[in-house]
């Protein structure tokens, strides 16, 4: 059974990717920092037929985030496919001004070095297989600087560029890594089928290659 590992798995898109995934035959691991959280939104999975397991991690652990890649792997099968997809902290939403060295590297932490661990983890299995892929899910700031969510906008770009070498150096091995930019908070955006018609998109970017980014609307449609 293949296996899809989502990090940042809540009860929104992490659940709705989940679902997408499990009609496909796929097994889930869900990675958040709350097992709690994950133990309730496994349980109401597995009710819906979807086999799903919890594995708490915090990204900015990566020992933490490696040991429950590793867990899922074992418990659950090799990872083919990995979402990455955490919710930036609020403090990296803040001005520029406010912006301090401390939280600039964090914001790094989260988002461009969390994926290169968690890349290096589950890439050895995909590479061994010749299939697989990497989603990476940001918004808008990932494309344009904004100066009041600065924290993002250092870090998303970082992690685009990491994301984008790996879909060149992969594309002649069967990986697929690809982007999915959602400018602004799903919801508002008033996405046909909403969050549902969002987890399509990202099968359709698991499923097919094609370029790194993709825009879910046009950034000068977002309500970010």
């Amino acid at each position: 059974m293949p296996t899809i590992a989502i990090i940042g798995a809540g009860p929104g898109l992490g659940a709705a990717t989940a679902r997408r995934f499990g009609r496909e035959g796929f097994a889930v691991a869900l990675i958040s920092r709350d097992q709690a959280k994950l133990d309730g939104l496994a349980a109401t999975l597995q009710g819906e037929g979807v086999e799903a397991r919890g594995y708490a991690a915090d990204i900015l652990d990566p020992a933490a985030l490696e040991a429950a890649l590793a867990r899922a792997a074992d418990e659950l099968g090799a990872i083919t496919t990995l979402q990455y997809s955490p919710l930036p902290s609020r403090d990296y939403l803040h001005s520029v001004l406010d912006l301090t060295p401390e939280l600039a590297s964090e914001a790094l932490r989260f988002s461009a070095i969390g994926l290169i661990h968690a890349a290096r983890a589950v890439l050895p299995a995909m590479r061994a297989a010749g299939d697989g892929s990497i989603v990476l899910i940001n918004g808008g700031t990932s494309v344009q600087a904004r100066h009041g969510f600065a924290g993002t906008s250092v870090a998303f770009p970082a992690e685009s560029a990491y994301g984008e070498m790996l879909h060149d150096a992969l594309a002649d091995e069967g990986i697929r890594v690809a982007q999915l930019v959602i400018p602004g908070a799903i919801p508002k955006l008033q996405v046909e089928d909403g969050v549902d018609g969002v987890a399509d998109r990202i099968w359709q970017l698991h499923a097919e290659p094609g370029e790194f980014r993709t825009m879910l609307i046009p950034l000068e449609d977002g309500r970010e």
